[in-house]
């Protein structure tokens, strides 16, 4: 047992294998989902060391408690206090490394259709000397001569990668609100329980979206002031309204009849989400009141009390955003995703309606004799690979310059600090609100664009 213990290790670790994750005591995992497991985590540890990097608690707990710390400093020649391997200049480099990295791959794995290729074993094995790799990489881009010119060249390729990252997710954000609409309307034509599904969950979405609105005109307005913050909520409360009646005017209705009050509910409720997280990320607005105290307006009280703990926050905030960075990528890679972005969608009548619809009737790998049992693992690719390897790395190659520009956070990057990250930011401020109206603009095009253009097939 013991030898096979070893020689299951060595496989994933070293070989061409599917990882099983090195333990004989777990449940038996697909490949497909064992690979993407194995990636993520390479891009977790690159993201933390990322934070740690732009953290001064960190640096500070080093230099009083690393014994002969300069002496270290000096010797590695990375300045007197280490400064070369702290800050936002640190971050782009490694971010990077990583970034090429995924680059690497994206280009390596072009065109794979089976996972019996070379290049589906390189892809799906050898985890140990892709580590290497990656920290070669990583440790590599702070020896890259004329550091300036990089580091200024490289935040404009990152800012541009990171709005592509955005737009991808809100793509498919559209996208999966048209698919839920649409294999829930489906299942109608054989059961009209599938209505009232439909009609609670958007009733459910409209209340959350319309109490979030009102909510943050309560705490984020005054009766005097706060002009800004009415404007924004009153333009983002108007664009619900007006993306839920084009849904449902009689002319889109013609030309998509699944085209409904669901989508443009969750897609409310998005923005009403976006809304509340840009108004967060306001810096706060400090007048004098009457006894010549300093107070803060334009944001709620029991905030402010919250903000206090840079520690809670920071921890609270930063896990959360990788949270969802890890989420966006994992789930926008499978093949139906991959399909969305390049217009192939499934043609309504294909359609069998499911509570859980996201993945097919077998999860990715929808064909059951596409799968083969080994120990320790399930290979689902027998046939054909249930994901875009290519487009999987591309997602992750562009989440990299995300993580990069949000953790240096964006345009502010010489005086960011992961402790005053959710301080509040007009850089984070704008590209959200940016990304509000990015999301509206989105799904309003693919409800007039069948209008616009009466000769092509729409499958939304």
């Amino acid at each position: 047992m013991s030898a096979q213990c070893c020689a299951g290790q060595l496989a994933c670790c070293c070989g061409t294998a599917g990882c099983s994750l090195c333990c004989g005591c777990c449940p038996k995992i697909r490949q497909s989902r064992s690979t993407r497991f194995m990636y993520a985590l390479y891009f977790i540890l690159v993201s933390v060391l990322c934070c740690i990097m732009m953290s001064q608690t960190v640096a500070n707990e080093m230099k009083e408690h690393i014994p002969f710390y300069e002496d270290i400093c000096k010797g590695i020649k990375a300045g007197d206090t280490c400064e070369k391997l702290v800050g936002y200049s640190a971050v782009y480099r490694v971010c990077f490394g990583m970034a090429c990295f995924f680059f690497i791959f994206c280009l390596l794995t072009l065109n794979i259709n089976n996972s019996k290729s070379c290049r589906a074993y390189i892809h799906n094995g050898f985890w140990f000397f892709k580590l290497l790799l990656l920290g070669a990489m990583c440790s590599g881009a702070f020896f890259i001569p004329d550091q300036e010119t990089f580091l200024n060249a490289w935040r404009y390729v990152g800012a541009i990668g990171a709005f592509l990252f955005i737009g991808i997710q809100l793509i498919l954000l559209v996208e999966f609100a048209h698919k839920w609409n649409k294999n829930w309307t489906a299942g109608t034509v054989h059961n009209k329980l599938w209505y009232a599904s439909l009609s609670l969950v958007t009733l459910i979405m409209y209340s959350i979206a319309a109490g979030g609105l009102i909510l943050m005109a309560v705490f984020y307005t005054q009766k005097d002031g706060c002009m800004e913050n009415k404007i924004l909520l009153g333009v983002n409360g108007g664009l619900c309204v007006l993306i839920s009646l084009v849904a449902i005017s009689p002319c889109v209705q013609n030309r998509q009849p699944h085209s409904g009050l669901l989508q443009s509910g969750l897609i409310s409720c998005y923005v009403t989400y976006l809304t509340f997280s840009a108004l967060s990320s306001k810096p706060e607005e400090v007048v004098l009141d009457a006894h010549g105290k300093n107070i803060t307006i334009c944001a709620p009280a029991f905030g402010q009390d919250l903000y206090r703990d840079e520690n809670l926050v920071t921890g609270l905030g930063t896990t959360l955003l990788f949270a969802c960075i890890l989420y966006s990528c994992l789930t926008s890679t499978t093949r139906s995703s991959s399909d969305a972005l390049q217009g192939r969608y499934a043609a309504p009548e294909l359609e069998v309606a499911r509570c859980c619809f996201c993945f097919g009737p077998y999860g990715d790998a929808e064909d059951p004799q596409n799968m083969k049992e080994g120990p320790g693992v399930i290979y689902d690719e027998k046939r054909s690979t249930v994901y875009s390897y290519s487009y999987f790395h591309g997602v992750f190659f562009l989440a990299s310059l995300y993580v990069m520009m949000t953790v240096t956070n964006w345009f502010n990057y010489e005086s960011a600090y992961i402790e005053t990250f959710f301080s509040g930011s007009w850089s984070i401020f704008w590209v959200k609100m940016a990304s509000c109206w990015v999301c509206v603009l989105l799904y309003l095009w693919t409800l007039v664009a069948p209008l616009c253009c009466p000769t092509r097939q729409f499958y939304v």
